[in-house]
């Protein structure tokens, strides 16, 4: 019989996972706090859940892709949460970003109801998403891996197991601090280049293939070039939230970070004027002023 999946979390990253899923042929149940994200999927070929029950009592192997480890912890285990619905076998994998501590937690209190737990957060965007090119770090038993791989092939290009439930996360946090210093360091050269006379949207081209060249710099270079912050990509928050659990690993680690926490501090700073939900690229707005 057909694995029945449940997907929980129909934002930005989740919903174009589950359509991924549906294209591949797969039995999928989805559940959202707002419905409405949930129509789409539905007529793509979803079974909508009326609650949380749905998902545990139907699904083999539940997905979750929430936007906080509050947010995992209530669904999972607040009232009427996930974990009443649950039984012995089944697997949860997180796509979520949250705390190591917490996903270690979580994973220890479902163990004791033998069901099992991935930490998996993914990184590539709402692209990779769309484009099943994502790249998949997980925590957790190597025989749980094996049991979720045919679906991470429908997701991601790659799929590393980076060791016991909690290193999947710890790899997410070092991979924000790269982005998100990155992130800046690209606005920062963008807004220079304008200033000092170069058309910058010809940097990213320009600099494809040499040493400076990434990912990110291919697609936030040619956005703040423009001031093309539409669609949203990478929230603000979001990566804000990370930088922030980057911060409490490194403290409990005694592990310097002074460009990532310089770059927590920049992106504050514009979260704060009202930019926190928008995309990551407008971050170069702080550098085309003349007064940061």
């Amino acid at each position: 019989m057909m694995t029945k999946i449940g997907f929980i979390g129909m934002g930005l990253m989740g919903s174009r996972m589950t359509s991924r899923l549906l294209q591949a042929g797969f039995d999928v149940w989805v559940w959202n706090r707002s419905v409405d994200k949930c129509q789409a999927l539905v007529e793509q070929g979803a079974k909508l859940a009326a609650n949380l029950a749905d998902i545990g009592r139907e699904c083999d192997i539940i997905l979750l892709c929430l936007a906080d480890t509050d947010a995992v912890e209530s669904v999972v285990f607040g009232e009427n949460g996930l974990a009443n619905y649950l039984s012995s076998q089944q697997l949860i994998v997180d796509f979520s970003s949250i705390t190591p501590d917490a996903t270690r937690l979580f994973a220890q209190r479902l163990r004791a109801q033998d069901i099992y737990w991935l930490d998996c957060p993914v990184s590539g965007g709402v692209m990779g998403a769309e484009k099943g090119t994502l790249i998949l770090m997980a925590g957790g038993e190597g025989q749980q891996i094996e049991r979720f791989k045919p679906i991470a092939q429908h997701l991601g290009q790659k799929l590393t197991h980076m060791g016991d439930v909690g290193t999947g996360q710890i790899t997410k946090i070092c991979n924000q601090m790269i982005v998100a210093s990155n992130a800046v360091l690209i606005a920062e050269t963008v807004a220079l280049a304008a200033k000092a006379g170069v058309d910058a949207r010809q940097l990213a081209p320009a600099l494809a293939g040499g040493f400076a060249d990434s990912l990110p710099l291919q697609i936030l270079a040619p956005r703040m070039a423009t001031d093309s912050f539409e669609p949203v990509q990478w929230k603000v928050q979001t990566l804000l939230k990370d930088l922030d659990n980057a911060v409490a690993l490194a403290k409990e680690n005694t592990s310097s970070t002074p460009i990532s926490a310089l770059a927590s501090q920049l992106l504050r700073l514009h979260a704060a004027t009202g930019a926190s939900l928008e995309d990551l690229s407008s971050v170069v707005r702080l550098f085309k002023k003349t007064d940061l």
